[in-house]
């Protein structure tokens, strides 16, 4: 592990058991961990079609938590000297000495642990297996291998954050279909852009400690364009689920055309002014957004209730049609 020289661990300060709760809680990045929930559980509903076991579900998404907050705190373990010298982590519980190296191990070993155990015995094996994958490939691959050597870091690396759709796949059905490979697609295909637009904006950060994201090294047109490239191979692959797959609905097909209209717009506004923070930040936001709608679309157009309705309307459809072309042809 790289370590800068600037580095220290502060001694802790701890006052109240609530803080020492807090500072574990911090340890584990949690906003970042309700995107990739919603990830797995969409894929679930969508397997299951629409009707999943709520015990497995929740299941599913505890371990999940577990084992995304399992790969967070090594993160925070490996990352601890950049984190140190960028102000906007030096606060982190590692760097401010908080929380020490041997504790945060332990942490999330155990949460690894939990996170198997339980999702082996109250779903199955290979969903278990497959969210130790996720931490794998974020810890070695990412973390370790490429984000500080790489301008591909996280196009690489993205893979841990596309594993979700997998694990709740197998969870349901036991084995990996190819609408769960083109979930797990469509998450990777996203995470560059997603990534790339917050790497635009704190690029600064990155360029202080070393880290070679792309606008670092590339610059902020290289980046733009590269966001732009991933975007347009984005949104048709999400179209690929209901079209030719039919693993979702005509529902799920509009929300993600409109979704993905909105997202080429904001990505071709970067294209147009690539040095312009604002729009960068703005596709960032609305990256998380449109993961989020994309997967709610996916839940929505699942359901017993909309696909009743779809079929419902499509009948009255074809009934008034029946009724009228006679008219319209005499």
């Amino acid at each position: 592990m790289q370590t800068s020289p600037t580095w220290q661990s502060p001694t802790p300060h701890h006052e109240t058991f609530w803080q020492v709760c807090r500072s574990y809680w911090q340890l584990t990045k949690p906003r970042i961990i309700p995107l990739l929930l919603i990830e797995t559980a969409a894929s679930m509903l969508v397997a299951a079609h629409g009707t999943v076991d709520p015990l497995l579900l929740l299941v599913t998404l505890l371990t999940g938590a577990l084992a995304a907050a399992s790969a967070q705190s090594i993160n925070c373990i490996y990352d601890r000297d950049i984190d140190f010298d960028m102000e906007r982590t030096r606060h982190r519980p590692i760097p401010s000495g908080r929380i020490q190296l041997r504790d945060a191990l332990i942490f999330a070993a155990a949460l690894a642990i939990a996170a198997f155990s339980l999702q082996a015995i109250v779903g199955n094996v290979l969903s278990a297996a497959l969210e130790m994958v996720g931490i794998a490939i974020y810890v070695g691959v990412y973390t370790h291998w490429l984000k500080r050597s790489s301008t591909q870091n996280i196009v690489i690396g993205g893979a841990a954050g596309a594993i979700p759709p997998l694990v709740g796949w197998a969870a349901v059905t036991g084995e990996l279909s190819l609408a769960a490979w083109l979930f797990f697609a469509i998450v990777f295909i996203w995470t560059p852009p997603h990534f790339w637009a917050l790497a635009l904006v704190i690029q600064d950060d990155y360029a202080k400690v070393g880290v070679p994201m792309l606008p670092v090294i590339a610059g902020d047109e290289a980046t733009a364009k590269q966001i732009w490239a991933y975007t347009l191979v984005l949104v048709p692959i999400t179209l690929l689920m209901t079209v030719p797959l039919h693993a979702t609905g005509w529902v799920y097909g509009a929300i993600a055309t409109y979704l993905g209209w909105i997202f080429i717009k904001k990505a071709w506004g970067l294209l147009q002014s690539p040095s312009d923070r604002d729009q960068a930040k703005s596709l960032f936001k609305y990256s998380i957004l449109y993961m989020m709608a994309l997967s709610a679309g996916m839940v929505i157009d699942s359901l017993p209730v909309t696909r009743s309705a779809v079929m419902a309307l499509g009948h009255q459809a074809f009934e008034l049609a029946n009724t009228l072309l006679p008219a319209v042809m005499g």
